[in-house]
């Protein structure tokens, strides 16, 4: 996370977090895995200020959601590539001409 620096008024504000989204998935005895990221701003606080010592993910996360990431979205893309490493929808076989290796 970037913050203000300590010495801001209020100090060590969080102004932008990184955010990486992993999923994996076991099929015919293979692990697919697949990752989607970014970074999310946010306005300096109003109200209430959570000290950065005391953030907690699930906190820092929600505003992430509040601020533009589509959770559902982003976990259907992670979804889709591991379902594509399953399926692939391209393939690229052999060139019919090719001799294959003895």
């Amino acid at each position: 996370m970037q913050t203000t620096p300590t010495t801001a008024t209020p100090p060590e504000t969080v102004i932008t977090a990184g955010w990486r989204c992993n999923g994996a998935e076991t099929a015919n005895s293979v692990n697919y895995t697949a990752t989607n990221y970014g970074s999310t701003s946010f306005p300096m606080p109003e109200g209430t200020f959570t000290p950065y010592d005391q953030l907690t993910q699930a906190q820092v996360l929600g505003w992430c959601y509040a601020n533009g990431v589509d959770q559902a979205a982003v976990e259907a893309s992670i979804q889709a590539q591991i379902d594509d490493e399953i399926n692939p929808p391209v393939v690229t076989p052999p060139l019919p001409w090719a001799v294959p290796a003895a």
